[in-house]
């Protein structure tokens, strides 16, 4: 009888193996062989043992390591799939797309090589990756949680072949996903977008680097919209230079929306195409140009990029709201929930501002870590108040400002509750606590035109007009379609720097103006020295607004100093108000 005992240890195994790789090998058997090799012995080994790992062998198409803490297993396996897109990025090498699977368990040690349960659960939990991604057993996962910066999904108990438990994994999110949320649920339910890289169709390869410049900049923009969920640079990528069809990136990255761009630079002139793409039928949503003369290719850049960026989330919302319009509520996820919540919203009467409430108090219940939920809350609560729905105002107002600390409470970081905190506060005429909103929100998300031209409003409360006209024109530069929605906010501004006959053009643009906005075009009218216009402009309010007092609604105006509230006063009551 043998006196040979087998060594056993406890250790974290990685096991990695090729996507596609079968496929590739009938393509190009020498070439695949080659990249393989390459990957493996100037890549991803190096890594291994920069993580204080071991390889314990290749087999065929892929990697076994051990490890003697979790935690380097899975930063190694990190750094190996971060490193993969970079290489197939920058360098242009065949792209090899590993799927990982790590576990910690009992293992054999048995010359050099190693056996058990352990490593079997490692390599049935690497298919359930996948391309480009990892997955970790419930004993990894317990070891490694608060101890990194990457994120976990619970993707539940998988019954895999040859174990007789089903093995409890999780999924290591990407780059991306990591700076998500904590709630991975509702996460994975905001509209996702990728931005594929922008084709240079310049005919001069040198110009890539502006092509790409300009795609990773809308990448990291777009990331600031709380409400998208955008595909990380190193992910989107991976398709440079490629054929691609946009079902199968969506597939590949679970995505609803891609972008689609490309740039032509001819002479001293640039124009930037931007297509965004609903992914479930193929169908454009929107197709923009921006054509622009260079005089400095990276202010160029970035103005492109504002272009783009303050365009693409409003498209998409609109994309997400038919889709909800089309969709039972009682079904509605907490998401879903505040989309239609909003959309009833934006209808600005009685019954749909209660319609709206209702659903966002849906969506707290489905969701009571959900801040913006919260925050629009206020804002619907704030809606009521100032069209008079209806119920106790004091009342209204105290639950208005309970959601917004509330929504803050859960997230100090979210855009939408500075921005609508800034909002309340200025309609209590309270311009010193409206002010860190303000300055939050824009640091947050500079590139939000409702957010550029709420800060030229309350500069013009505050009687920094001329500056707040400044501000208001950024609004418009960043999104010309919504240029009439903010008409009002302009010309207010450029009748407090008295610069009247711009202030009545401006006024002119309104939608569907109130009692008070008209009022507003009739004064500008009036201090332009045009009479009969103004004139005209009050009479035609005489039906619609009989009841109309204009000491009553300049008293609600928002403005900090008595003189430009006067202001706004003698300009109505020259035009016969």
């Amino acid at each position: 009888m043998s006196d040979h005992r087998d060594q056993r240890r406890l250790a974290a195994i990685l096991v990695a193996d090729v996507f596609g790789y079968s496929k590739m090998m009938g393509e190009d058997e020498a070439g695949t062989l080659a990249a393989l090799n390459d990957c493996i012995e100037n890549f991803v080994k190096p890594l291994i043992g920069e993580f204080e790992g071991r390889l314990v062998k290749t087999m065929g198409d892929g990697v076994l390591a051990e490890f003697a803490s979790a935690v380097d297993a899975v930063q190694c396996a990190v750094a190996v799939q971060r490193g993969l897109q970079q290489r197939a990025a920058a360098d242009g090498q065949r792209a090899m797309q590993f799927r990982i699977g790590i576990n910690l368990g009992d293992i054999i040690i048995r010359d050099d090589d190693v056996f058990g349960d352990g490593v079997n659960i490692a390599a049935r939990l690497e298919p359930l990756a996948e391309p480009g991604g990892i997955v970790v057993s419930a004993s990894i996962h317990d070891q490694v949680k608060g101890k990194l910066a990457q994120g976990f999904e619970d993707i539940g108990h998988k019954q895999v072949k040859n174990i007789a438990e089903p093995v409890h994994a999780f999924r290591v999110l990407n780059e991306g996903e990591a700076l998500m949320t904590p709630n991975v649920a509702r996460e994975r339910t905001l509209p996702s977008v990728v931005v594929l890289p922008f084709d240079n169709l310049s005919g001069d390869p040198g110009q890539d680097f502006f092509a790409d410049g300009i795609t990773e900049d809308v990448i990291t923009e777009l990331s600031r919209f709380a409400d998208l969920f955008v595909i990380a640079r190193n992910s989107a990528f991976t398709y440079k230079g490629r054929p691609v069809k946009v079902q199968e990136v969506a597939k590949d990255l679970g995505v609803h929306y891609v972008v689609e761009g490309s740039i032509r630079r001819a002479g001293n002139q640039v124009r930037a195409t931007v297509q965004l793409i609903d992914a479930a039928t193929g169908a454009h949503v929107s197709a923009e140009k921006f054509d622009r003369e260079l005089a400095d290719i990276f202010a160029m850049q970035d103005e492109i990029t504002q272009s783009i960026v303050a365009t693409l989330p409003g498209h998409v919302r609109t994309a997400e709201t038919e889709r909800v319009r089309h969709t039972p509520t009682q079904d509605l996820a907490a998401y879903d929930c505040l989309l239609a919540g909003r959309l009833k919203h934006h209808s600005v009467t009685p019954e749909a501002n209660r319609e709206a409430l209702k659903l966002l108090d849906q969506a707290i219940a489905l969701d009571p870590t959900f801040a913006a939920a919260y925050a629009w809350k206020g804002c619907v609560l704030g809606q009521a108040l100032e069209f008079g729905f209806g119920g106790d105002p004091m009342q209204i107002q105290e639950q208005a400002v309970h959601a917004l600390q509330r929504a803050l409470e859960l997230d100090e970081n979210d855009v939408e509750c500075h921005r609508l905190m800034c909002e309340v506060y200025m309609f209590h005429h309270k311009l010193d606590k409206a002010v860190p909103h303000a300055e939050r929100a824009l640091a947050l998300n500079p590139n939000d035109p409702r957010i550029v031209a709420q800060r030229g409003e309350l500069l013009t409360w505050q009687g920094e007009a001329e500056e707040g006209v400044e501000w208001v024109n950024r609004a418009v530069r960043l999104d010309p379609h919504g240029a009439p929605g903010r008409a009002h906010l302009l010309g207010r501004a450029l009748y407090g720097a008295r610069r009247y006959a711009e202030a009545a053009k401006a006024y002119r643009q309104m939608p569907r103006p109130n009692c008070g906005r008209r009022a507003e075009l009739a004064a500008a009218l009036a201090c332009a020295e045009m009479t009969d216009e103004a004139t005209a402009a009050v009479a035609e309010m005489a039906s619609e607004c009989a009841e109309f007092s204009a000491e009553a609604y300049v008293a609600r105006m928002a403005y900090g100093r008595s003189d430009d509230r006067e202001h706004m006063l003698a300009g109505m009551q020259k035009a016969g108000l």
